[in-house]
């Protein structure tokens, strides 16, 4: 652009369309939540929601954004989803039902007890995690439907085949259907029945974010961000230890974010991360749940979990870590729960604290048993082990494994450059 000269006017509607595009990125799961609750049907909601945004291009390029967005594009939605019916000749049975669902949610919304919250994807996490519904299809659902991950990267979550797992989430969307299955949140009695579940959701919601499964990038800080906020809705909701656990570890994890990529999106291991990027005000507050959840006789595997990020939060280098410390918290974590994942973690923390061979030893028993071999990160933790303890064709091979399982790209390159290395 030559001096003087002004940049060129963005013109109105793609001003529109960019502005849609955030308010998408931002509060479709939300606007989708409570459309479903409204219609009591997923496909017809997310066929609903879907048009409502299309619309909100042309209309809004013409009449402006709205005071209250997220409110248009419910009031949209659902006056779309009774014209879908009435095209599809299924509006006479439905209208009336439809109707007053609408027509009585303010006034709903009003009555209910103090203590419940105006949340619709919390709500709709809870139907998901319905005992009536297999407990294999309520986590799977609950990541698909109501945090809008793709089918795909849901199987990658469970190490599972995306045919397998797609036909789990219809499977389970006919389930709410067909057994009727009420979209609120549940009573106190029946709270706690459903609350592994719920952590369980959130908590993988989160990692998704923290460490997306597959793509370009290494983070994706919207998804970490919404786990964040539903975590904090269920603390409200219940003042209960693996609630607080479970915040805390989030906010701990995630004040390590703007230091574990370079500019260049390449990851940076703990080891060697600019401890002074780390967000404080998270850390400390993450510290205050991890202390409050330990103080409680209730704690479970995610104030544990949360312990052990809190070692690392306190450590000022990576060489004063307590790794002696972060090995007995996994070993607590492996009473409570037990896992190959969890293994794999204390076996690396083993390295640490003994050496790579003690670490070895505990990663190929976990092998021999055949647990964990198609998770690339079992093959990046021999592959490093080995490197550090001068077995280079073994790193080599493991080096080599670990790239071909790996689905995201900063990772594929980082385990390159340290085959390269080799």
């Amino acid at each position: 652009m030559s001096p003087g000269q002004r940049p060129m006017p963005v013109p109105a509607d793609q001003m529109t369309r960019q502005i849609v595009d955030e308010i998408y990125r931002r509060e479709s799961r939300r606007v989708f939540a409570t459309l479903v609750r409204l219609l009591r049907d997923f496909d017809l909601a997310e066929e609903a929601m879907h048009e409502a945004f299309a619309l909100a291009v042309t209309q809004w390029s013409e009449s402006g954004v709205p005071e209250n967005p997220w409110a248009w594009l419910i009031s949209t939605g659902r006056f779309k989803a009774i014209d879908a019916l009435r095209r599809r000749g299924r509006l006479d049975g439905l209208a009336a039902e439809i109707v007053r669902r609408i027509e009585d949610v303010a006034s709903s919304n009003a009555e209910r007890a103090s203590h419940e919250i105006e949340d619709d994807q919390l709500r709709l996490i809870f139907t998901c995690c319905h005992p009536a519904i297999d407990p294999m299809v309520q986590v799977p659902l609950t990541l698909r439907e109501v945090c809008g991950l793709s089918t795909d990267e849901v199987a990658s979550a469970f190490l599972t085949a995306p045919a397998t797992m797609a036909q789990r989430i219809v499977r389970g969307k006919a389930k709410i259907r067909d057994a009727g299955i009420p979209f609120v949140i549940p009573s106190v009695v029946d709270f706690q029945q459903r609350l592994e579940s719920v952590l369980a959701v959130i908590y993988l919601v989160f990692n998704e974010g923290y460490s997306a499964s597959s793509g370009e990038v290494v983070t994706r800080a919207d998804l970490s961000g919404e786990a964040i906020r539903l975590g904090r809705l269920l603390l409200e909701l219940l003042d209960n230890p693996e609630a607080m656990g479970l915040l805390g570890l989030m906010l701990l994890q995630e004040s390590r974010r703007h230091a574990r990529v370079t500019v260049d999106g390449d990851i940076i291991l703990l080891e060697d991360q600019d401890r002074s990027l780390w967000n404080k005000s998270l850390i400390k507050e993450g510290l205050l749940l991890v202390e409050r959840s330990l103080s409680t006789p209730r704690f479970g595997a995610y104030s544990v979990q949360a312990a052990i990020a809190a070692v690392h939060a306190t450590a000022q280098s990576a060489e004063q870590t307590d790794w002696p410390q972060i090995v007995a918290l996994y070993d607590a974590l492996l009473s409570i729960n037990p896992s190959p994942i969890v293994e794999l973690n204390r076996a690396v923390a083993v390295a640490m604290r003994d050496g790579p061979e003690a670490g070895l030893l505990l990663i190929d028993s976990i092998l021999r048993r055949g647990d964990l071999v198609d998770f690339h990160l079992t093959h990046a933790a021999r592959g490093e082990l080995c490197r550090r303890a001068g077995r280079v064709a073994e790193a080599r091979a493991a080096l080599t494994q670990a790239i071909s399982l790996a689905r995201q790209e900063p990772e594929r390159r980082f385990l390159s450059r340290r085959l390269s290395e080799l």
